[in-house]
């Protein structure tokens, strides 16, 4: 476990150093109260991301070892810096018409004020992951050669059902549009515009990878085997892509336990570090091969999490509902696949 954990439990110890210290610069006394919420939030996105590890260890393994390297390292920097922190600043600087300057300055020296900007953008962010995530749950579902089947009664009618050309960009559409409907007037517009780029963003980052894979597996067709590996950079940005999906929520829900942007960026940090190292580990010893309904699961808590960010567009939903909806997908998976390991092999 060393070998999978031991860098993730090196930089957790270093980010609660981080925390303690400044939480102790900024609010003397404070320090033991904010490695505790450093803690919850790690938790919290750990829970909220299983399925995303499970989701990025089906794309890595056909990746190449360089590529995979380089999610390693340059991903845990996106993930960390870009997604967790610079991305909410460059949210806020787009609505509230400030400087990225500015509104750094603001998340380090006015947490309250950035948390209101942050708040007031909600609704249109949640829109573009949900609708993102939407897509990437209905297009693992709705594929008329798919054969293993975990939900059979849902899973059958939904595979016949792509035999409608584009329906999952449909249903989508659909969702987005109802969506709309209870949202405040003046959030609207923001939500539909955000929900079809993200519908656009899918469908580009999908459209690429399958056209570069195609010529990958031309150009290796004489390859044997295992040694053919396709995967780059189009792979490489739609796992950030996915990534970042996934971590609208848990930014967003982040500040019901902390205003520090230090604090929740360090703990959100920490968890997102733990997922990589647990994608790698299901790669590296085939666990999605071992366990058949492993990615069936991940794909309905994807499902899940997409319809709770459409529904958090104008109802708050607890973190914690979000989490455990996932992680029960994910276990009931597992489950399923030892009963069926088991079945086969007696």
């Amino acid at each position: 476990m060393w070998k999978y954990f031991g860098e993730s439990i090196v930089l957790t110890v270093i980010g609660l150093f981080c925390a303690y210290f400044w939480a102790e610069h900024i609010t003397p006394g404070s320090g033991f109260a904010s490695l505790f919420i450093v803690f919850v939030l790690s938790a919290l996105e750990v829970s909220l991301s299983f399925d995303n590890a499970v989701v990025n260890a089906m794309k890595l393994e056909h990746m190449s070892d360089k590529w995979r390297h380089r999610f390693l390292t340059w991903g845990i920097a996106i993930a960390v810096f870009g997604m967790r922190f610079l991305f909410p600043v460059l949210i806020v600087s787009i609505f509230a018409k400030l400087s990225m300057i500015d509104v750094t300055k603001m998340a380090i020296n006015d947490a309250n004020e950035y948390a209101h900007y942050l708040h007031l953008t909600h609704a249109p962010i949640v829109a573009f992951g949900g609708s993102f995530l939407m897509m990437l749950f209905l297009h693992y579902f709705l594929n008329h050669e798919k054969e293993v089947h975990w939900i059979k009664w849902i899973e059958e009618k939904l595979a016949h059902a792509a035999h409608i050309e584009g329906i999952e960009t449909i249903i989508t559409l659909l969702v987005i549009y109802f969506t709309q409907m209870h949202v405040a007037e003046e959030n609207r517009l923001s939500v539909v515009i955000s929900g079809m780029f993200g519908i656009i963003l899918y469908l580009l980052i999908d459209g690429i990878s399958k056209f570069l894979e195609k010529k990958e597996r031309q150009r290796t067709a004489k390859l044997v085997g295992d040694a053919a590996r396709t995967g780059g950079l189009v792979a490489f940005l739609y796992l950030e892509l996915i990534d970042a999906s996934f971590s609208l929520d848990g930014v967003l829900g982040a500040f019901a336990l902390s205003k520090d942007v230090v604090i929740i960026t360090i703990g959100l940090a920490i968890g997102a570090i733990f997922v990589r190292s647990l994608t790698i580990m299901l790669v590296e010893k085939n666990t999605l091969k071992q366990f058949l309904y492993l990615e069936h699961g991940a794909h309905w808590a994807i499902g899940a999490l997409a319809s709770i960010m459409f529904f958090t567009t104008f109802h708050e939903v607890p973190e914690v509902i979000t989490g455990l909806l996932g992680l029960v997908f994910i276990l009931a998976a597992l489950v399923s696949s030892i009963l069926h390991n088991r079945k086969t092999s007696a």
